[in-house]
């Protein structure tokens, strides 16, 4: 499909503005233009917000909320569940979009969309489940229990590298909750963000619900910051930089507002002498290098044991050789190129620190030819052997840069290794050894967020809790019970007695 008639498709125009909150497009700020690192071709311009463009959107949300909350849960489920048919409709168009706009491979860009219905199914069943807790009181006939409320507005700031997924986890559980949201998405990715305000917009409009329920405010990282400043923004959910979570944290927390916040990873597999090297190879691979190795989940790092350091090494150089890199949306390719050229200036930065830090490249890296490839993004992925002390390795660099390092010991060893970095999002270990796993899986092992056993750091499903600890933020999104950070919580006491006993045997008389 060419890229025209897939705009058309998803109805964005070639200049676009780019603040929505259900209505009319409007846009007064800075001009954004969207370039696809596929090929350098211009997809659109996208005007962005200003003040009071925010301001008109802040108002219409606001507006919402009031009417939005005291609708039932299972009512606003059947909007998701509306959103999640729509996104069907337009899985193919919506893929390729992500594909063109943020250089992922076809399969991924698909992926993504997929991973938006599921969150949909997933917030539709939650719907009906929002439940409290109930608590035997210590005073005679007393009620004491739990129950949970809608915040208000939700302010959502994305990255790049999931432009539409991570729009879908969000919005999902804060609507069934009763929340309004806001959405400012990368500057990096702004149709994706247009397209899918678009779509929900069908759903809105077809239910006679009122304009404010879904915003969008395209622009740079002013937007990011008025969000995190508003008081009324009553939660900001941040995915990005752990520079860029420091910052929204240090703003939300000054006002004592709430944030949710999904940062940087610097992810390891641990492979011990009990793995199935293959599995392990292809785990490690796909980490590696999927999306251009820019997920926040990509493996960074492998820790391999001694006894097998030279076997392993030598089956994943043999699979590097077999990569194939080119145009994204050829499904004969499994890698695209990095988002922008200042992300090749990142890539070429690491490989000459790695180099300085004593890096022996077992896959050497490199930048490819403009010419050939169509675009000045495309890089070859690279493996380096070097030691786990290296500087380097305690970096997140958002490329296809594997460090391979060398444990001798045990398992504790290993993790120790694993855990020394300032970051902790996901942690795989490769081992058939159930001694080993479980190690791995005790509170004195793998200090991530998510820690998987034979399967590879990236590919989280939207059952579980996603978000990691340390640097990596905290956050929790997606499934289990994270819809709770999008609920304020309340403690509830009813006295059905003609007495009024007081807690802890306090007397008070009169």
């Amino acid at each position: 499909m060419e890229i025209q008639n897939l705009l058309e498709k998803l109805n964005i125009k070639n200049k676009q503005e780019g603040c929505n909150a259900g209505g009319v497009w409007h846009g007064q700020g800075k001009a954004i233009t969207s370039t696809s690192p596929v090929n350098g071709a211009l997809l659109g311009t996208v005007q962005g917000a200003n003040v009071e463009d925010y301001e008109r959107i802040m108002d219409k949300a606001e507006h919402a909320f009031l009417s939005f909350r005291k609708i039932p849960a299972p009512k606003r489920g059947e909007l998701v569940r509306q959103l999640g048919n729509k996104l069907r409709e337009k899985k193919s168009a919506l893929g390729q979009l992500v594909s063109w706009e943020m250089g992922k491979s076809l399969q991924e860009g698909l992926g993504e969309v997929q991973e938006m219905i599921d969150i949909c199914d997933f917030a539709v069943g939650l719907s009906r489940q929002l439940h409290g807790v109930t608590m035997t009181s210590e005073r005679p006939s007393h009620r004491l229990y739990e129950q949970y409320h809608p915040l208000g507005v939700v302010g959502i700031i994305s990255a790049f590298n999931f432009p539409v997924a991570v729009w879908s986890w969000n919005v999902a559980l804060a609507w069934v909750c009763g929340n309004i949201c806001i959405w400012k998405p990368s500057e990096k990715t702004p149709l994706c963000g247009i397209a899918c305000q678009q779509i929900i917009s069908e759903v809105l409009k077809e239910n006679n619900m009122p304009e404010g329920i879904s915003c969008v405010l395209n622009g740079g990282a002013e937007v990011g910051k008025w969000l995190a400043d508003d008081q009324r923004v009553a939660l900001v959910s941040a995915t990005g930089s752990t520079r860029m979570g420091k910052d929204v944290a240090q703003r939300v927390g000054a006002r004592l507002g709430k944030s949710l916040l999904e940062l940087g990873g610097n992810n390891a597999i641990i492979i011990t002498p009990n793995a199935d090297l293959d599995t392990a190879m292809r785990a490690a691979v796909f980490g590696a290098v999927g999306t251009c190795g820019q997920r926040c989940t990509s493996t960074r790092r492998l820790i391999v044991h001694k006894d097998i350091f030279d076997s392993f090494t030598t089956v994943l150089k043999k699979a590097y050789g077999q990569l194939r890199i080119g145009n994204p949306l050829d499904e004969n390719n499994h890698m695209g190129p990095l988002i922008d050229t200042d992300a090749v200036a990142m890539y070429q930065d690491a490989i000459e620190k790695a180099n300085a830090q004593g890096a022996t490249w077992l896959v050497e890296g490199g930048v490819l030819d403009t010419k050939e490839y169509g675009s000045a993004c495309y890089v070859k992925p690279a493996v380096a052997i070097i030691d786990n002390d290296a500087p380097i390795v305690h970096t997140e660099t958002f490329a296809p840069i594997l460090y391979i390092m060398k444990y001798e010991g045990s398992i504790e060893e290993a993790i120790e290794i694993q855990n020394e970095v300032k970051q902790g999002l996901s942690s795989s270990i490769m081992s058939l050894n159930i001694q080993e796993t479980e190690t791995f899986l005790s509170h004195w092992g793998s200090d991530c967020g998510i820690a998987n056993v034979n399967i590879g750091t990236s590919g989280a499903e939207i059952g579980g809790a996603f978000g990691g600890e340390k640097e990596t933020g905290g956050g929790r999104e997606s499934g289990s019970d994270a819809w709770k950070a999008y609920m304020r919580r309340q403690t509830n006491t009813l006295n059905f007695s003609k007495e009024l006993p007081l807690a802890q045997g306090i007397v008070f008389d009169l």
